[in-house]
């Protein structure tokens, strides 16, 4: 059973489509509206309605808000292709592979880092969610490189304020298209969700403050090779930065790229990689740097860019 909201439509929302009143007072996506609409968790004034409806002031509205479901636990088994560069009785540093999430979420069933290390007989923290214990940052699924997991909890106390603090510097790879004027400079603009709800994010105003620092290393015909370093580390943050300044990652259609151009280069995900991860290791206090060159797949349309340029 979920939780049942009730209020009255407010003044300012008469004549509303149901789905567009429902997203502004509870303030869900418009798409999240018309499926609790649709399976019939709405009623107004004690009926059922359509989300096309159109709302009257001081008409009573009833939502049942079904209980987010249950965080999956994680599938201890060894991830194909993911390695150890670094392990102590703290920490371990892995060179994630592609198609790999950091930790389960709702709607994963892909492999993940952490399951990974526990099919392989790792030890991590046990502080954290049970679905995400031992992580303390992550990497989109499509995007390679360097990762740290906790495997003490002091480590893992450790890591999460040095995040939070931005103490840990984080450097990328990214091939973009075309050609960032200025070649060297500082995106700086707030990320919240995609107002479409369909799992995107966004510049938007009133959003989390987002900072990302960029390079030019590179110039091709067609695209650029950068040297991004992230300030802050919100999720997609590169690639919506990037294609905010309309130079979108190649390969990454989610958020503007040019399919023909990802085609040309064989790149069949977003060419981005995290190419290095530099922190003051937990115990010993030392500054501690770890890499990890692009991938095959990324090289060869590295490669490709350059042979043609």
């Amino acid at each position: 059973m979920g939780e049942l909201r009730s209020l009255p439509v407010p003044d300012g929302l008469e004549g509303e489509r149901l789905d567009a009143a429902l997203a502004r007072l509870f303030g869900f996506s418009r798409t999240r509206a018309a499926e609790l609409i649709s399976s019939g968790d709405v009623h107004l004034d004690g009926a059922t309605a359509a989300k096309s409806d159109r709302v009257h002031a001081g008409a009573w509205l009833e939502v049942v808000i079904p209980p987010p479901p249950a965080a999956p636990v994680p599938v201890a088994e060894p991830v194909p292709g993911m390695r150890v560069l670094y392990e102590d009785d703290d920490i371990v540093v892995v060179d994630k592979p592609i198609g790999v999430a950091a930790h389960p979420t709702v709607g994963w069933t892909g492999p993940t880092v952490l399951g990974g290390l526990l099919g392989t007989g790792h030890r991590v923290a046990t502080s954290g969610a049970a679905e995400r214990q031992g992580i303390v940052h992550r990497l989109d699924a499509n995007t390679t490189g360097v990762m740290v997991v906790a495997k003490s909890e002091v480590a893992y106390s450790h890591l999460k304020r040095a995040f939070k603090e931005r103490t840990v510097e984080k450097h990328y790879q990214a091939l973009v298209q075309g050609h960032p004027d200025p070649l060297r400079g500082t995106v700086d603009a707030p990320i919240d969700r995609h107002p479409s709800g369909d799992g995107r994010f966004a510049v938007v105003a009133g959003g989390k403050p987002s900072i990302t620092h960029y390079d030019t290393i590179e110039a091709f015909r067609a695209a650029s090779l950068l040297d991004i370093k992230l300030e802050t580390g919100r999720t997609h943050q590169i690639r919506v930065h990037m294609s905010a300044t309309r130079h979108p990652c190649v390969g990454d259609l989610m958020y503007g790229a040019d399919p023909r151009l990802a085609t040309h280069l064989g790149v069949t995900r977003q060419w981005l990689h995290a190419i290095s991860l530099s922190f003051t290791h937990p115990t010993t206090n030392t500054q501690v740097t770890f890499t990890s060159p692009p991938p095959p797949d990324l090289s060869r349309a590295l490669d490709q860019a350059r042979t043609e340029s």
